[in-house]
Formats: C-alpha cells, sequence, structure tokens
C-alpha cells in the first residue's frame, strides 16, 4: 500500500467541496462540461477488472442469461429460488469459532467529542420497532456485563434476552433477499472473504443482519455498530451478537453513546479491522480523527450513502484518500432500486405510524427532486396530496415539472403547507426563518441520510418549547402557542419510525457485499488511493439474481443483434460512463 499521508489536524470540516468538483455522481472525475478528467485511474480504467471468485459468479450469470434456465423443452427456471430454500434449511445462525474468543475489553473514554452532529435526546423504543418493548428502560446499557449461551461478553447492546426474537425477524428478511442467499449457497464454500475483517457502521436491522451474517458466511469477521441513533432494532441487535458479531448500539443511544459505540466497536487496540463498510461516513471519519494509523491496514472502504460518498470526495480532492474507496451510492443497483422503491413504499408508513394523517388534498413540499424525491412524491401523489417541489438542480427540476409537479421556493409556499419532508443531502436546507413563518400544526421530517438539513439547533432555545407526545413525535411550541411537529428530530424518517422493505434492500446489500469481496481480492495495484464504481457488469449481476423471484426471463440478443450494437449478447448493455442518477444534493 502506498505511504500513509499526512492526516495530523485533519477532519472532514474545513474541506468544502471546491465549486468545480465533481459529485458523486460524475465517473473518473469528469465535469459536466467536458472538462479534462483528474489524473487519477477512474472506475473505467480500474473497477471494471473483477477478481477470481466474482469471475465465477458472473459466468453463472452469463450462463444463465444464454439458457434462460431452462432447457429446449422449457423446463423449470427457479434455479436461484432451488438455491434460496436450499440456504434457508441451513442453520443460518453463523457461529464462526475464531469470533467466540472474547476480546480485551477496552477502557472507556470519558471525554466527550465535539462532533458534527446535533444535539439529540435519548429515545425510548418506537412502537413501529421490531420488537418494541414499552416496559424497557432508556438507561444505557454501558457498563451492563451481558453474556451469550457461549459466553461471549464483547459486545453492547440493550437486552441480550431478546436474541430469540430477533432471530425470527432476521429469519422473515431472509425470505425477502434471495440475492444474499445466493451468494452464500454459492460462494460460501470458497470463502471469498476469508481473513477479512470488516467494520461496519450501518442501521442495524434485520435487513442489515442477513448482511452481516452473509459475511460470516463467506468467510469475514465483523464489528458492527449504528450509524443511526433512532434505527436499531434491539432484538435483532441481540440475535447478532447471540451468533457470534460483536455489535455496539441500541436504540435511542444519546450522542456520546454514539461515539463511543463507534470507538468500541472499532477496537483499535485488540482488533485491527482491514475493511470498512459504512454508511454516512461517521465510522470512516471517527478513524481517521482518532485512529489514522489504522488505514495503514486497511484494504478498502465501501460506502452508501450521498453524505458518506461526498466526504470521500473531499479527502480524496485533498489528496489524503489513503485508501481505495468503492462509492456503492452511485452504483445504478442502489439508486434506482433502495433510493426510489425504498423511499417510495416506506415514506407514507412511516408518516402514518407516527401522526397517522390523511394525505388526500394536504399541500406537501418535497424538499429535493432526486431518487429519493422522486420516490416520495410518487407515493404521496398517489394518495391525493398536492406536491410542491423545491430544487437547485435545472435537470431535476425539469424532471419535476414533467412529471406534474410545481417548482417553487419554499419560502413562497411556507405558510399555507401542511408537510415539509427534506431529501437532498445537504444542510440547513429548512432554517429557523422558514420554521418560524409554517402555520400551527405543520409536520416536519427529513429522508435524507444526515440530521443536517432540519436547522435543530436553531429550535433548541429559551423560547421554544419541546413537548414529546410518543416515541419520534415532538411538538415545538413557539411562545404564541403555534407548534410545528418534528419528526425523529429531524433523522431518517423511514427507519426511525417505520420498517422497510427487505427485497429492495438485498439488492443493495449485494452490490455492498460484492464491493467487500472486489476490495477484499483485488490484487496490489489495482486500486489507488482515489474512490470507484463498481462496473455496469456487477450491477447487472446483482439485478440478474432478483429476477427469478418475478419469474422474469430476459430476451436473448442474436449474435447480429449484438454486433449490430457493438456489445457482448451476454452484457454488458451499458457502458461503464453510464448512471441513472441525478445528484440528490439539491433542494
Amino acid at each position: 500500500m502506498a505511504e500513509e499521508r499526512d492526516q495530523t489536524g485533519s477532519s472532514w470540516e474545513g474541506m468544502p467541496l471546491s465549486e468545480d468538483y465533481p459529485g458523486p455522481h460524475m465517473e473518473n472525475g469528469a465535469a459536466p462540461n467536458g472538462e479534462a478528467e483528474r489524473d487519477v485511474p477512474g472506475p473505467t480504467d480500474q473497477a471494471g477488472k473483477c477478481g477470481p471468485n466474482l469471475l465465477q459468479m458472473l459466468k453463472a450469470a452469463e450462463s444463465r442469461w444464454t439458457c434462460q434456465g431452462r432447457d429446449g423443452d422449457g423446463a423449470d427456471t427457479s434455479w436461484t429460488g432451488e438455491l434460496v430454500t436450499e440456504a434457508l434449511k441451513t442453520d443460518m445462525q453463523i457461529q464462526l469459532t475464531d469470533q467466540k474468543q472474547e476480546f480485551n475489553k477496552r477502557p472507556t473514554k470519558t471525554g466527550h467529542h465535539s462532533l458534527s452532529r446535533s444535539f439529540s435526546q435519548s429515545s425510548t423504543e418506537s412502537p413501529s420497532s421490531v420488537c418494541s418493548d414499552s416496559s424497557e428502560d432508556e438507561s444505557t446499557p454501558k457498563g451492563k456485563l451481558q453474556k451469550t449461551s457461549e459466553g461471549l461478553s464483547d459486545f453492547c447492546i440493550k437486552n441480550i434476552k431478546q436474541a430469540e426474537f430477533g432471530r425470527r425477524e432476521i429469519g422473515i428478511a431472509q425470505r425477502e433477499m434471495p440475492a444474499l442467499m445466493v451468494l452464500r449457497k454459492r460462494a460460501g464454500g470458497e470463502k471469498p472473504l476469508a481473513g477479512a475483517k470488516v467494520v461496519g457502521c450501518t442501521h442495524i436491522t434485520a435487513q442489515t443482519a442477513v448482511l452481516i451474517e452473509t459475511l460470516c458466511a463467506l468467510g469475514a469477521q465483523c464489528r458492527w455498530a449504528a450509524c443511526n441513533i433512532f434505527s436499531t432494532q434491539n432484538a435483532v441487535a441481540a440475535a447478532l451478537a447471540e451468533g457470534g458479531t460483536s455489535v455496539f448500539a441500541w436504540r435511542g443511544e444519546s450522542e456520546e453513546d454514539f461515539w463511543w459505540c463507534i470507538d468500541q466497536c472499532v477496537g483499535a487496540e485488540t482488533w485491527q479491522p482491514n475493511m470498512i463498510l459504512d454508511d454516512g461516513g461517521d465510522l470512516t471519519h471517527w478513524i481517521y480523527k482518532k485512529y489514522p494509523s489504522l488505514f495503514k491496514k486497511l484494504k478498502g472502504i465501501v460506502e452508501e450513502s450521498v453524505t458518506g460518498v461526498y466526504r470521500l470526495y473531499q479527502l480524496s480532492k485533498a489528496g489524503r484518500l489513503c485508501v481505495p474507496a468503492i462509492n456503492v451510492n452511485d452504483s445504478v443497483t442502489k439508486q434506482k432500486f433502495d433510493n426510489l422503491y425504498c423511499c417510495k413504499e416506506s415514506i407514507l408508513d412511516g408518516l402514518k405510524r407516527t401522526t397517522g394523517v390523511m394525505f388526500g388534498g394536504k399541500q406537501v413540499v418535497v424538499c429535493g427532486y432526486g431518487e429519493v424525491g422522486k420516490g416520495c412524491c410518487a407515493a404521496l401523489k398517489a394518495l391525493g396530496a398536492v406536491v410542491y417541489i423545491t430544487e437547485v438542480d435545472p435537470i431535476c427540476a425539469l424532471q419535476a415539472c414533467m412529471d406534474g409537479f410545481r417548482v417553487i421556493k419554499l419560502s413562497e409556499v411556507v405558510r399555507q403547507i401542511d408537510m415539509v419532508i427534506t431529501c437532498t443531502g445537504n444542510k440547513n436546507v429548512v432554517g429557523r426563518e422558514l420554521l418560524d413563518k409554517m402555520k400551527n400544526g405543520c409536520i416536519v421530517c427529513n429522508m435524507g441520510h444526515s440530521n443536517t438539513e432540519i436547522d435543530l439547533g436553531s429550535l433548541r432555545t429559551a423560547e421554544l418549547r419541546w413537548d414529546r407526545v410518543r416515541p419520534q413525535v415532538d411538538h415545538v411550541i413557539w411562545p404564541d402557542g403555534k407548534r410545528i411537529v418534528l419528526l425523529a428530530e429531524g433523522r431518517l424518517l423511514n427507519l426511525s419510525c417505520s420498517t422497510v422493505p427487505s427485497f429492495v434492500l438485498s439488492v443493495t446489500a449485494t452490490t455492498q457485499a460484492l464491493a467487500l469481496i472486489e476490495l477484499s481480492n483485488a490484487p496490489e495495484g489495482r486500486y489507488k488511493q482515489d474512490v470507484y464504481l463498481l462496473p455496469k457488469k456487477m450491477d447487472e449481476y446483482v439485478a440478474s439474481l432478483h429476477l427469478p423471484t418475478f419469474d422474469a426471463l430476459l430476451t436473448e440478443l442474436t449474435d447480429d443483434q449484438a454486433k449490430y450494437l457493438g456489445i457482448s449478447k451476454h452484457g454488458p448493455f451499458k457502458p461503464n460512463y453510464y448512471s441513472l442518477k441525478i445528484a440528490d444534493m439539491s433542494y
């Protein structure tokens, strides 16, 4: 690996993107106006290559594309379904012997680290969370000794006794995540992640648990923390711990707890990770600031959020990215599935569970018309809401207009709207001036990853009163009695207040697993210290693993047709520079 760069005094703050710096949707650093590329290897010349383990998987996909999984008589096409069924018959409670050892307990860091996150109050379990227990106290489990049935104590969760319930939830999710089950069956024997020590910071839900245990089945050791203080499903965290994974997370963490969990998860004194799977960049940020020497051991970073990807591009721009990173967020399988369909199906669920609001006739402003915004708008429009869009990107704005939405400035309609939903990934999209002008009872929530889109700091003042009316629902009350309804303290609504569809997350999780396999098996020199996209061949492979669920049959190109188009009849069918994404960093 290249020599470690000077990281003294580095932080995400103080490194703003320059005006001419490309967003994560631009491959190889190409600017939209056709300016010259950055003088670094890009995804078109490096990420198109695959490791040997992946090539075997891709050959299997090519075989399916060639014969469509049937013989000449049109026999059964459900080879993937059979593999999923067979995998589900096995004991999916992964118990790796090399993970059962107890790591030495690290001394607790008592100092509070002032980082760029808004203050968050501890919360009780949401009634919408998996295995919600209203009788469960709000005390932190830090310092509480718990052990699994195998004697493992290297974890910190709410209640290990919930493991059985969490295991059932994971089993339900497995049946809706066919591609990961196929990976376990087809690649589990060769252990493509043998030797990988993956430290992760994502939402800890039943769907993520299926991913974590798939990584373990493929040979990895894992330690995990939560990227969101409200999204952890306590029963699932208990099931993961009982299964041998060191988990440090519980629902309703305080701000200090959040960073403590990440610090314990990294385990710098007792456990040396060599790969990072991050959602939002907080884990990478923590290692970068507190344990920069760990980058000498890292093979790479896999990041799946807009916020985290922008942070990686900032580091790359400044010459401070010390390891290769794969940008999963801008894979077509992430943008066009997780960001769009997941939000389309979960936005209404989160709003209904927390407020019970009727959508017909309500005036709603959606800030940002990227893939997340598109999904939210489609769902709201279908139930009769009057939807307005705010945008900075003229392309996104034009799309919104042609989809039948009026594009406005929030300040123009702020006094009459019933609901504001932010979907930008940016900061201070809804500031105090706008909050002051909102009408009584306006619902304010966020569907972007971070909690920076709503200016919560301006609401934490003496003249405003906060009234917690139910878990994840606060009334912020002005001196004249006006109140707004704030959901999940400005954090991700769907994962904080409801559940998300397992099948859609299967697409993203499979892409993450392939990215980790690729970085783990890549020969030295394939990837430089830069940010890469996975090749379209892998996007197509992930999609192909999910098609049998719908009994979908692909049409095969003839040799003459393939020659006419200038492509292989087995794909990839899109050039590597192709992306369906238009930037979400807009409002």
